[in-house]
């Protein structure tokens, strides 16, 4: 008979990763302890311990499942080896590609944010009007403020989506220029 990890565990905590794990389902977002402790109706650090439980029943195995912690929340997230089949579900070949303008773009902005147009316009050497629009329509980056001084230049910024996008608990997360 094979055990599994929540056999050794009180029924209660065992019931609170099933709960939790049921909420992590059905939110489009990754949701933070704190959120997931509100609901639960418990502490923080007893919703930690039920989710470091969902943790080792999905990262124990070849899941088609995973728990990470990705722009300061939980989420459950498809095994990234099995995305093409899960595309196929879909209905698209596989995930939403950006340009590579769109990605360096976007990679401007995550290292130098919050940043102007007009500097992500210097670096690049090329307008980059259309691609702010197209990445502020796409939730990746957001106008996070304006800049001091004459003309007062808005500044952008990434967003939850684009930890969210790219599996980051936070921008410190991003590799740092020498690892590039």
């Amino acid at each position: 008979m094979i055990q599994r990890p929540e056999a050794s565990v009180p029924e209660g905590r065992a019931q609170l990763a099933a709960q939790l794990e049921a909420l992590l389902f059905v939110s489009p977002e990754p949701l933070p302890e704190r959120r997931l402790a509100e609901l639960v109706d418990v502490e923080p650090a007893v919703v930690r311990e039920a989710l470091q439980l969902l943790g080792e029943r999905y990262g124990g195995s070849r899941s088609g499942i995973h728990l990470v912690e990705i722009a300061g929340g939980w989420r459950l997230l498809t095994n990234p080896e099995f995305a093409d089949t899960v595309a196929q579900l879909a209905g698209r070949k596989g995930r939403d590609r950006l340009s590579p303008a769109a990605l360096e773009t976007l990679a401007i902005v995550a290292y130098k944010q919050p940043v102007s147009r007009a500097e992500i316009e210097r670096i690049r050497g090329v307008g980059v009007g259309p691609i702010l629009r197209h990445l502020l329509e796409l939730d990746l980056v957001k106008v996070a403020g304006r800049e001091e001084g004459l003309g007062r230049a808005l500044l952008y910024a990434t967003t939850r989506a684009f930890l969210d996008r790219f599996g980051l608990k936070s921008p410190r997360d991003l590799p740092a220029s020498l690892e590039l």
